[in-house]
């Protein structure tokens, strides 16, 4: 019952705020079931890839996923997925722990100013969006292999601020745009024998209840009061990441 518990918080989780829900499996994981932290990222990026394929397919059912931008986020993080995966033994990670934690308190600000941004009112249709988007998707597909975690809290603040995309679009599509570079990463880390099997079942049948129920909730919210909530899960995952 754990792994399942554990799936289905994270897959509620993630699908709710577009996250992919790793930032609750690997720590859940090292705490609850005692992997090693290495095991506890390969077997996180199994469930994420699942939370992005029953999260995003909610999304799409509500209308909410922008496939041309799914797109472009999924043709760099592809590769970078696999390179993350690939130096999760071989980077600093404190470093990167502490640059990722100002990066989220410093998004997590900016994103309930949405609108007085003059290039996300001027609609951000441009071929800088385009490199945007494609920049995004980079580094969330290397975030997402090194760290476990889905790469929704790089996608969907660039969805949001670049691109001009609300709240609920931007996280379906960012979901959508997980889907491929999650198990690239997850195969990598199984390669690796990061992946502990018998955890698995468990976690993806909770994963499967959670994360399409929290799609559909999230269409239930009003768009501010989910930017709001995503800002305020990115402080605490900010504050969480320079506190490690």
């Amino acid at each position: 019952m754990v792994p399942f518990l554990i799936g289905f918080a994270a897959g509620g989780f993630g699908a709710l705020l577009g996250l992919g829900g790793g930032v609750i499996i690997v720590p859940a994981l090292t705490a609850f079931l005692k992997l090693p932290q290495h095991q506890a990222h390969g077997t996180s990026l199994v469930a994420v890839s699942l939370t992005a394929v029953v999260g995003s397919l909610s999304y799409a059912l509500g209308g909410s996923v922008n496939w041309p931008a799914a797109l472009l986020l999924t043709v760099t993080a592809m590769g970078a997925a696999r390179l993350g995966a690939g130096y999760t033994r071989r980077l600093d990670a404190r470093a990167l722990r502490r640059f990722f934690g100002v990066f989220l308190l410093v998004v997590a600000m900016v994103l309930p100013f949405k609108h007085q941004l003059p290039h996300v009112r001027a609609g951000g249709a441009g071929a800088l969006t385009w490199v945007l988007l494609l920049l995004a998707g980079g580094l969330a597909g290397f975030l997402s292999g090194l760290l476990g975690v889905g790469g929704g809290t790089v996608m969907v603040p660039s969805l949001v601020l670049g691109a001009g995309l609300d709240q609920h679009l931007a996280q379906g599509t960012s979901l959508a745009a997980m889907v491929l570079p999650s198990l690239i990463g997850a195969y990598t880390h199984f390669s690796l024998g990061h992946v502990r099997r018998e955890v698995v079942p468990g976690l993806l049948l909770g994963v499967i209840t959670g994360a399409f129920l929290g799609g559909r909730v999230a269409l239930a919210l009003p768009e501010l009061g989910l930017r709001l909530l995503f800002a305020g899960i990115l402080v605490w995952m900010g504050v969480r990441y320079l506190r490690r």
